[in-house]
């Protein structure tokens, strides 16, 4: 391989799985955070949420491998969600260990985002189409579970 070669570089480019995948997540990302700026929080905070409020008390490294997120990067958005009152956490077992649960006030944000995420996801698999979707879907969770 050869830098140089222009041809190869534009390959890279258009076939790069990495660079695909990340620059569709962020606009992804972009337009769920558009619309769900009314509510107060982003689409990361609505995931971080969702998922904490699916499982009661989950413990942070857990939590971490379920959103496929850095432990030290779900800190952050934990302390955040946690100063904003949407979650609390109490010690776990072990002195190290930090479960995590959403609070009263996270349910009813969460309530309040519901409609919107929904328009966004809407507007996401619309433009996909809904069959492309669900190959896309499908792929993306065969993704993840095998790396």
């Amino acid at each position: 391989m050869d830098l140089r070669d222009k041809e190869m570089r534009k390959e890279i480019g258009l076939s790069c799985a990495c660079f695909n995948l990340r620059r569709a997540a962020r606009l992804v990302t972009q337009r769920f955070d558009r619309i769900l700026r009314e509510s107060g929080i982003t689409a990361n905070q609505f995931s971080i949420l969702m998922a904490v409020y699916d499982r009661e008390r989950i413990l942070l490294t857990k939590l971490a491998g379920v959103l496929g997120m850095e432990r030290t990067t779900l800190s952050r958005n934990v302390s955040l969600l946690t100063r904003m009152g949407m979650i609390s956490t109490e010690a776990g077992s072990d002195r190290r260990q930090r479960n995590i649960i959403i609070t009263k006030e996270g349910i009813i944000l969460l309530e309040k985002a519901l409609p919107l995420w929904q328009r966004a996801q809407r507007e996401v698999v619309d433009v996909i189409g809904p069959e492309k979707w669900k190959g896309l879907l499908s792929g993306l969770h065969s993704l993840a579970k095998t790396l």
